[in-house]
């Protein structure tokens, strides 16, 4: 079994990026991911600046995977994308199908983020077909639901020919929107944000009438209010056949969570999850903000 260190999904600046990447270039992940998958216009690093960070990283290693937009809305960032996907050196995550279609047409394999809407067999089979070699199962479905799927792909023949990995740590990107709820916290117009993303380094909490966190707003894309902690059932993923376990590039806090998740494996002990900050409800099958112990 293999760690991955997801994409950061906030708004950080350049420094900030740089100086977490170096830490990531030591840390206990096998795979990192990187690259702006929220908004085009957060642009503190541009594409040169994201590939020369990978360059560097690969260095260590480490495999490396640039992610790719989840909401494409102008014809720019379609011709971004499409250099991202043809750079050359390094594998991509395409979190939509426009991104699946330009690497299927330049004959390159690559991961099925988990923005893809794949939940069944039929589904991961036209994935297959245009270069999927790794998928990453959407965040909102179950244990029972994965296991049932790889079971099928194993009696179809097609489970050797791809790797699956699980969202294990963070906070869930749960859904995106053409209107930004962050410049909308502020009064501001979507065309006139001024960025304010990054005053928000981890996004900004979003509570309901009862007080009660539900949300958290990252720009475009709205959050799980709590992070997702699966560290309790690594064993359990490993044995239905998860190949890969991904932990978020939240904050810092994501080199200790790689690490203990990683010590599962050799001597897995309980962790109870805080019911102030954790949620685990979508791998049982129940409301996502639910707290299992």
């Amino acid at each position: 079994m293999q760690f991955s260190l997801g994409a950061n999904l906030f708004f950080w600046p350049k420094t900030q990026v740089e100086t977490f990447y170096q830490q990531a270039m030591t840390c206990e992940a096998d795979i990192i991911y990187l690259g702006e998958t929220v908004c085009s216009k957060r642009r503190e690093l541009r594409i040169h600046d994201w590939l020369n960070l990978a360059k560097e990283i690969a260095k260590s290693g480490k495999q490396v995977v640039i992610s790719t937009m989840t909401l494409l809305e102008s014809a720019a960032e379609i011709q971004t994308l499409k250099k991202y996907c043809a750079n050359g050196d390094f594998l991509i995550e395409a979190n939509d199908l426009s991104a699946v279609q330009i690497l299927h047409d330049y004959q390159l394999p690559f991961v099925a983020g988990p923005a893809i809407n794949c939940y069944n067999l039929s589904t991961l089979k036209v994935l297959l077909k245009q270069g999927m070699f790794r998928w990453v199962m959407p965040v909102e479905l179950s244990k029972d639901w994965l296991a049932s799927l790889l079971s099928q792909a194993q009696q179809s023949s097609i489970r050797q020919q791809f790797e699956c990995e699980v969202f294990s740590w963070g906070y869930l990107p749960l859904a995106y929107s053409a209107r930004c709820f962050t410049a909308r916290s502020e009064n501001r117009a979507k065309d006139d944000c001024q960025y304010c993303c990054i005053n928000y380094p981890q996004g900004r909490k979003m509570k309901s009438q009862e007080g009660e966190q539900v949300f958290t707003l990252n720009g475009i894309q709205t959050m799980s209010g709590d992070q997702y902690n699966l560290v309790n059932e690594v064993n359990n993923m490993q044995a239905i056949g998860v190949d890969v376990i991904r932990i978020s590039a939240d904050n810092n806090q994501a080199f200790d969570k790689l690490r203990q998740f990683k010590q599962q494996l050799a001597s897995p002990q309980y962790f109870p999850l805080d019911k102030n900050t954790e949620c685990n409800g979508y791998w049982y099958q129940i409301a996502g903000m639910a707290k299992v112990n």
